[in-house]
Parts: structure tokens; C-alpha cells; sequence
């Protein structure tokens, strides 16, 4: 099993798994390791744990962050605004219906990724020419979300706080209008969606605490919660066995005796024979 460490490279990304490599490093370090898009500056949020079966090829740490990794750092910082705005004038330039979120230089400059939105497929292969003979090295252009957009830019929600994507959310997870619903809200999209336009991301908060509780109901066989919104009901338990609670309640004893039934049937029917011989009598005369 290879001993690996979590790493971050972004507040409030995603923690990817790196093999160690016989680096001494441990947890909050900043450390150099050889990423996807290659070499990267990143925070060590999990420190030293052995990995089982992982599901892909482990990256390796090369080294712990030096002093002149913090400098590179920081000057590609200014690269990547200058890359920037240039990209925006010939955006700008070439009429590309996009719309250009931020840019990332790799920590040897091998290569610009740029982030930008679109709400159909561009041809930008004119724009990475451009800005390949400007900067000499490899252009990557990513179109990304407008979840993620909102994530990168940032911003306040309606509840007057930071973003939930910007300030904790690792991931983004499905959200559904059944899940305001169950949660009994007004059905109006203008209200339950956040900056991106998307539904809010809390709706699920409130919806997996409601399914938890809804679990935990269901286990104590306490309250029996049913599909149709406007009915449900309630599981009383009682201490009597399923025999005694088949049988019928038991009669109240009295001293009196119980009154005979009265024939009410027998009286009817004494009563119609006696309107049948009226007639009678009545045709014959």
C-alpha cells in the first residue's frame, strides 16, 4: 500500500493524493508536486496515511516549496494578468461569443489554461494561435460551468453571507426542486436560485437533515410518515398479546337481565299482510 498525503492547490478545492516519495513532509507544508498539468505548488491538508487499492496512477511529491518556488509563484501571479488581459482584447477582437473567467500559469510555465464560459461551442483555435506566438509556451483552453464560475469569481448570497461554494463547498451536488418541496418552500425558481442562476446550493443541506430525521422516525416505529403530503398517521404499540387483542371488549355485567330484542321484523311484516287483506276485501266489493 503506497503512503501518500492530501494535497490542495485552490481554498476550498478538491484534496487530491500524492505518493510521498520519500519526502519529509507533514500536515501545512507547502509542497511541489507533479500534477495533471504539471508542476504545482500545494497545501498539505492530510498528512501521511497509507492508501488501499487507489483508482488510478499516483502523482509523487518532488519537494517541499523553497524559497525560490514562493518567488516563481509570485511572479507568475503578474504573468497570469498579463495573459489576461491580452487574451480579453483579442476575445474582444475576433467577436468570440465567450466570456473569460481567470487564467492559471503552471509553476515551470509550460503552460497557460485558460477559464471562460459559453453557452454554445466556440471555435477559438484562431485565439490560441494568437496567444501562443505571444507567450511561447503550451495554451489549454477550458470551458467550465456556471457553478464554477460563481466558485472562481465569487460573491454573496440573498442571505447576505459568502458564497457556500467559495467559503466551504468541495464539490457541487445535484439539486432538484422536489428537495424545496419536501421542504415545504414557495416554488418560485426567481427565489430558490442563487447568483450562478442555478437552484441554491443549501436546499440539500435542510433535504439530507429532513431524510435523516425521516429515517430515524421511521426506525423507532413511532410515526409512519406516508408519499401523500396531506395524510399520515401514528404506530401506538400496547402491551397486549395479538390473541387478547382480537377478541371482542367484554360485556359489562349487570344484576338486571338484558332486555329481549324486539321484533321489528315480525311487527312490518304483520302489518303488510294486514293491508294485503284490506285490498282484497276492497276488490271484491
Amino acid at each position: 500500500m503506497p503512503e501518500v498525503i492530501g494535497v490542495r492547490f485552490k481554498s476550498c478545492g478538491k484534496i487530491y493524493n500524492f505518493e510521498v516519495n520519500g519526502v519529509e513532509v507533514h500536515e501545512g507544508d507547502l509542497v511541489v508536486v507533479e500534477s495533471e498539468l504539471g508542476l504545482s505548488i500545494g497545501n498539505v491538508i492530510m498528512g501521511r496515511h497509507t492508501l488501499e487499492n487507489p483508482d488510478r496512477e499516483l502523482k509523487k511529491v518532488i519537494r517541499k516549496a523553497t524559497e525560490e518556488d514562493l518567488q516563481q509563484s509570485q511572479e507568475n501571479k503578474k504573468l497570469e494578468s498579463e495573459a489576461r488581459e491580452y487574451s480579453l482584447e483579442r476575445i474582444m477582437a475576433r467577436g468570440l461569443p465567450m466570456k473569460l473567467i481567470c487564467t492559471e500559469v503552471t509553476l515551470d510555465r509550460k503552460r497557460i489554461i485558460f477559464y471562460f464560459t459559453a453557452e454554445k461551442r466556440i471555435d477559438f483555435r484562431e485565439l490560441v494561435k494568437d496567444l501562443a506566438a505571444k507567450f511561447k509556451t503550451r495554451i489549454e483552453m477550458r470551458q467550465i460551468g456556471v457553478r464554477d464560475e460563481a466558485k472562481i469569481v465569487g460573491g454573496m448570497g440573498i442571505c447576505g453571507r459568502e458564497l457556500c461554494c467559495m467559503k466551504f463547498l468541495t464539490s457541487f451536488e445535484p439539486i432538484s426542486i422536489k428537495m424545496a418541496k419536501k421542504q415545504e418552500l414557495v416554488l418560485n425558481t426567481g427565489k430558490l436560485s442563487g447568483v450562478c442562476g442555478r437552484l441554491m446550493c443549501c436546499l440539500g443541506f435542510e433535504y439530507s437533515e429532513l431524510s435523516l430525521e425521516d429515517a430515524a422516525l421511521t426506525e423507532d416505529n413511532s410515526i409512519s410518515i406516508s408519499e401523500d403530503e396531506e395524510t399520515f398517521g401514528m404506530i401506538v404499540t400496547t402491551s397486549e398479546s395479538p390473541s387478547e387483542a382480537n377478541e371482542p371488549p367484554a360485556q359489562p355485567e349487570t344484576d338486571s337481565p338484558s332486555p329481549p330484542p324486539q321484533p321489528e321484523k315480525q311487527e312490518y311484516a304483520g302489518k303488510h299482510r294486514r293491508r294485503r287483506r284490506h285490498r282484497r276485501r276492497f276488490r271484491r266489493n
